[in-house]
C-alpha cells in the first residue's frame, strides 16, 4: 500500500524524482529556522502529505522490528541518547532513500548487497 501511494504521489517518479524532495514532502526532513542572530528549533515543513507520513511511520515501526540493519541503527542511536521519534524519523527517511535507489537503479532490494569500488 505504501509503495502504491508513493508511486501515485510522485506520478510514477516523474514529478518528484529526487529522494530529498520526497523526504521533505513526506515530513521526514527538518529545516532549521533562523532569524538573524536568533536560531530556532528545526521543524518539518507544514506543506506536506500527512497520509504518506503516516504510512511511512507504520513502515518504519515494522522495519525497526524486522529489518536487521535498521534495527541495529535504531538501537545504536537510541543508546547514544537520541530522541526515539527523531531516530524513527531518520528510519522513515532511510526507507524513502531505499525506494528511490531501487527505482533509479531499476533493481529490487538486495539485503546481502555489498558495495565495492572495484
Amino acid at each position: 500500500m505504501t509503495v502504491t501511494k508513493i508511486i501515485l504521489i510522485t506520478a510514477e517518479f516523474k514529478d518528484i524524482n529526487d529522494p530529498k524532495k520526497s523526504g521533505c514532502y513526506a515530513l521526514c526532513v527538518p529545516f532549521k529556522k533562523s532569524y538573524g542572530k536568533k536560531n530556532g528549533k528545526p521543524r518539518v515543513s507544514t506543506i506536506a502529505n500527512i497520509k504518506i507520513k503516516s504510512l511511512l511511520h507504520m513502515e518504519a515501526l515494522s522495519a525497526r522490528q524486522h529489518c536487521k540493519e535498521l534495527k541495529e541503527y535504531y538501537l545504536r542511536k537510541a543508546a547514544e541518547g537520541k530522541n526515539k521519534m527523531l531516530v524513527l524519523n531518520n528510519v522513515r527517511n532511510k526507507l524513502i532513500l531505499r525506494v528511490f535507489a531501487g527505482v533509479n537503479k531499476n533493481k529490487k532490494y538486495d539485503e546481502n548487497y555489498t558495495f565495492s569500488l572495484v
